[in-house]
């Protein structure tokens, strides 16, 4: 066992993430399971602590040395989910745009879904053992959730700003496509008949689609509006960024981006009555570009859709593998 050392090799792959040299190392030199550096952090504190979970999943499948390796301490008495807890050095407790860009240990962009990967990594390292694994109380007596709840302060604080600005933006939008989308359906094209008050166009195929249309887009558009609200009226406490606030916003997104749609269809619907029978065909291609500013928000928003995804239906976090270049 070596110890008071600053890195060895199987100590540094954990740090980096490394899975095969680890591997290779413990089969090889079985013993090097208990290298610790001169803080007194093994390999399972130090994976844990630079957010490596291919290595902590990889010792986890190697149950034999669950109870030499899952239970050490370092020289401040900080165990696994202490460190799973604390927003270290990887993670700074102030983070500037620049340098959560630079620093951000997992694959996710914002400090929202930064917090809401932070919350699955440490809730992962706390199910993954059974709780006499770990010790309560490090040696200023801190529990891990206190520990959480400090080092994540500012997180949450960005966290909860960036989601209040982003509903904002989108709830007006929303409610611009509500206002239209509710014109849109009270409107008949074509009028009515007066011996029976049905719309006159009621055959048409195009009038069937703008009348379907122009409900799922009032519909859409009323549920993006209270998804964002529900958004805005959160109390942005850790627990919501756990899967609340992502679904409500994943849902928001979703529900605002379908309307649009709804309501470009509903318009091109719509207009088609108004064209004669020789230039109706003329007009398709204008239709096609008309839809272009969709294609142009569903490409420039698609990022941030499938991070949203990821993040929610992702079980384990994963880490940060891009070198990061300015």
């Amino acid at each position: 066992m070596l110890t008071g050392m600053r890195d060895t090799p199987i100590l540094l792959a954990a740090k980096m993430g490394v899975t095969e040299v680890v591997e290779k190392i413990l089969e090889v030199f079985p013993v090097a399971i208990q290298d610790m550096n001169d803080e007194q952090k093994n390999i399972v504190l130090l994976a844990v602590e630079n957010r490596q979970p291919q290595v902590y999943q990889l010792l986890l499948k190697r149950k034999l040395l669950q109870e030499t390796a899952f239970k050490k301490v370092d020289h401040k008495g900080n165990g696994a989910l202490h460190l799973a807890a604390t927003l270290g050095q990887n993670q700074p407790k102030l983070i500037p745009s620049a340098a959560l860009r630079k620093n951000r240990p997992w694959h996710i962009p914002g400090a929202a879904l930064q917090l809401h990967w932070e919350i699955k990594w440490y809730k992962f390292i706390k199910d993954s053992m059974p709780r006499h694994f770990f010790p309560h109380h490090n040696n200023d007596g801190q529990t891990p959730k206190e520990i959480f709840t400090e080092t994540h302060e500012d997180l949450v604080i960005k966290g909860g700003a960036w989601l209040t600005n982003t509903s904002q933006s989108c709830s007006v939008v929303a409610a611009l496509i509500a206002t239209v989308a509710f014109a849109t359906a009270a409107t008949v094209p074509g009028g009515v008949q007066e011996e029976n008050g049905r719309p006159t166009l009621v055959g048409e195929l195009a009038f069937k689609v703008y009348a379907i249309s122009s409900l799922i887009a009032l519909c859409l558009s009323i549920t993006s509006i209270v998804m964002f609200l529900a958004i805005l009226t959160s109390r942005y406490q850790e627990k919501d960024f756990a899967r609340d606030l992502p679904i409500k916003m994943i849902r928001g997104l979703t529900s605002l981006f379908l309307s649009i749609i709804s309501m470009l269809v509903s318009f091109c619907a719509g207009h088609f009555f108004v064209l004669e029978d020789k230039i109706k065909y003329a007009a398709y291609p204008a239709y096609i570009i008309t839809c272009l500013p969709v294609t142009f928000l569903a490409l420039a928003q698609f990022s941030l859709y499938i991070d949203l995804l990821r993040s929610i239906f992702t079980r384990v976090p994963q880490r940060t593998h891009k070198i990061v270049s300015f």
